[in-house]
């Protein structure tokens, strides 16, 4: 069985306790950074799970983190919706929402979100790996994205200047098209090396009410350097604590 338990001591972040962490995940490494993170910021601990281990039970988890690369089974796809209806945080990181989740029939209304089929230049979904993005804060003053997260620059973004940190060798999904409103956090700035062509869109991080509960999304995290950079993962810690469920709005 893929477990890993992790247990932990340290002080917790000054917006809520955390308490025990599920992460379910199919690229185990990266998610055992995050875990050691969190674990020394907040004193939670975080148990790591393929989707086909998942407990019958996730009410001793108040917040949920799904890293899935490859397909969701649909078993897992149900209790994931039914946790954040229930009243849980669930946290999506990176490819959690992707092109392979088309086929789930209930997880992009859900989640608000489509990932258009048209041609890339009418506004279709495509990837890009191996490239250099800048993420940005849109939400300056919130606690997730500005408690303890230390920005290394300013970033020009639609005219004006943001903090903002940068990842290099990573992959970024454009034209994620929301569906429902979200609060907007993280915007991501991205050239086309081929055709310098420039995209500066408001998709990298956001959240919304799910019922009784949240949903948070993080597009960063393609390998185990995105959760080694300090920005970023302190502002994954940030959305573990931060208490109760947002309110809607498009923009904060």
């Amino acid at each position: 069985m893929l477990r890993r338990m992790l247990l932990v001591t340290a002080l917790a972040l000054p917006l809520s306790a955390a308490g025990r962490i599920l992460i379910v995940a199919d690229e185990v490494p990266a998610m055992e950074i995050l875990a050691a993170k969190i674990k020394a910021a907040t004193g939670a601990e975080s148990t790591i799970v393929v989707q086909t281990e998942i407990p019958a039970d996730f009410a001793s988890y108040p917040v949920l983190i799904v890293y899935v690369h490859k397909n969701i089974v649909e078993p897992a796809e149900l209790k994931f919706i039914e946790f954040a209806r229930q009243g849980g945080k669930l946290i999506l990181l990176h490819h959690s929402i992707s092109s392979g989740k088309r086929q789930n029939k209930q997880w992009f209304p859900f989640l608000g979100i489509e990932l258009p089929t048209a041609p890339f230049e009418q506004g279709g979904y495509k990837y890009y790996e191996g490239i250099r993005l800048e993420v940005v804060n849109l939400a300056a003053g919130h606690p997730v994205t500005t408690n303890k997260v230390v920005y290394d620059r300013q970033v020009e973004f639609e005219g004006k200047s943001y903090p903002g940190f940068e990842l290099d060798d990573t992959e970024v999904y454009l034209n994620h098209r929301h569906t429902t409103p979200k609060t907007q956090l993280l915007g991501l700035k991205f050239a086309d090396a081929k055709t310098g062509k420039l995209f500066e869109q408001r998709t990298a991080g956001w959240f919304e009410r799910a019922g009784k509960g949240s949903v948070f999304y993080f597009m960063a995290g393609h390998s185990k350097a995105d959760f080694e950079n300090p920005a970023y993962s302190q502002i994954v810690i940030n959305a573990t604590t931060y208490p109760g469920a947002p309110a809607r709005s498009r923009r904060p």
